[in-house]
């Protein structure tokens, strides 16, 4: 087994929960200088009606085919490639990255008062074998006046997040209870990562 890994994230969380765990990583980022051009908005396009554990497994199987085809193209030394993604859903409804300030308040407004699901999926691969994992967990949001939800979105901490929060930042305030992985939240559950590392045969 490689003494390293590729994390193929631009999650600096995610980085981070890796190293919390010991484990050598290196970036494996799309559209860098040189590279074929990747559309990333469009692997994480909705489907219609899709429930949002099919979507956020389904998303992170194609970032991890991307991935792979990614290492092949650049000719980099052969290691494990890791991907993960994460959504929020409420009612059914996936809350994804918001668009704008407007949308961030928006989708804030909802969860306010209201507990959601958090889902994260994470998967592997090396040498033609690939393994997967999901982790679901249920965070409860405190109520929200109109003035807390617009003075979080105007500290630019909701942008790139799904549910247009972050729970390791300023969102902890409005966080009532979870029940499942903190790590999950954050965007990289380490109990299942660790599973599938150990999976591939690296031992932490």
């Amino acid at each position: 087994m490689p003494p390293f890994i590729y994390l193929a994230s631009q999650s600096p969380r995610r980085s981070q929960l890796l190293e919390q765990l010991g484990v050598a990583h290196h970036l494996l980022l799309p559209n860098a200088a040189g590279d074929v051009a990747e559309d990333a908005e469009a692997i994480e396009a909705v489907v219609d009606a899709e429930p949002a554990r099919d979507y956020v497994q389904r998303v992170t199987g194609l970032k991890l085919d991307a991935a792979v085809a990614r290492l092949a193209r650049r000719a980099l030394a052969p290691a494990p490639v890791l991907c993960s993604d994460t959504t929020v859903a409420l009612d059914g409804q996936i809350l994804g990255k918001p668009l704008d300030a407007a949308d961030a308040r928006r989708m804030l407004a909802l969860l306010a008062g209201r507990e959601h699901e958090v889902l994260t999926a994470v998967a592997m691969e090396h040498e033609g074998r690939r393994l997967a994992a999901l982790s679901v967990s249920q965070v409860r949001f405190a109520p929200m006046t109109t003035e807390q939800i617009a003075a979080y979105v105007e500290s630019g901490e909701p942008m790139g997040k799904a549910g247009a929060y972050g729970i390791q930042g300023r969102a902890a305030a409005y966080v009532q209870s979870i029940s499942g992985s903190y790590s999950g939240i954050m965007g990289l559950p380490l109990f299942e990562t660790a599973a599938l590392l150990r999976g591939m045969g690296w031992a932490l």
